[in-house]
């Protein structure tokens, strides 16, 4: 499997808003804590006026980022050894 880190990385994020969306986090403390995109929403404004959709969307997106650029690291030093 070629990018095996980034899609564990955007199965998290998945994990991590089906979580949120079921109900099972009401204070939306694990979102809060794990979601970078929500990080930054609430350094520029509050997270209560954007649209939860688009913040998971945000989330995955971030999450498979921050896989793709493992899996290129990891790229690069396999091809190096």
């Amino acid at each position: 499997m070629r990018y095996k880190v980034t899609l564990i990385m955007t199965l998290i994020a998945c994990a991590l808003c089906l979580f949120n969306y079921s109900g099972l986090d009401p204070d939306n403390i694990f979102l809060f804590m794990f979601s970078v995109p929500v990080w930054l929403i609430e350094i520029a404004g509050d997270i209560h006026y954007f649209n939860i959709g688009t913040v998971y969307v945000l989330t995955i997106a971030a999450y498979a980022l921050f896989g793709y650029i493992g899996d290129h690291y990891r790229f690069k030093r396999r091809a190096r050894s």
